[in-house]
């Protein structure tokens, strides 16, 4: 991969998407989009070439889930991550049926974040 995984950061919370941005940007990712909210992402995503969108579960209006089905409809092939604090089975099932291709906790997932990321996205490069 010679060219940067370009991610979009969603978060309604300011301080998590200024650490989301700088940590995968020292890991070289290419953060080109933040969104506070799923009708701001939804808008972005049509105007910035992205490869990745981290989107955070719980955000007032549109929720992380309805953010990614709204994505999905327009944008097949973009890899979302739904980054939450609120991780179980049921969400993980209802994830999966919207196109999201991981569920991961804001705590535990931290860590494992950008190997995902690079993980989820090796097909498309």
């Amino acid at each position: 991969m010679d060219e940067p995984i370009r991610v979009m950061v969603v978060d309604d919370t300011d301080h998590v998407r200024r650490m989301l941005r700088n940590m995968l940007d020292l890991d070289g990712f290419s953060v080109v989009a933040e969104a506070a909210s799923g009708a701001e992402a939804i808008e972005l995503v049509d105007d910035v070439a992205v490869d990745v969108a981290v989107i955070d579960y719980k955000m007032p209006s549109l929720d992380g889930l309805e953010t990614a089905a709204r994505i999905r409809s327009a944008h097949p092939d973009l890899v979302m991550i739904l980054y939450t604090a609120f991780v179980d089975p049921e969400l993980e099932r209802r994830a999966a049926e919207v196109g999201v291709s991981l569920v991961l906790g804001k705590i535990e997932g931290l860590e494992s974040l950008e190997r995902e990321i690079t993980r989820l996205c090796r097909t498309l490069f």
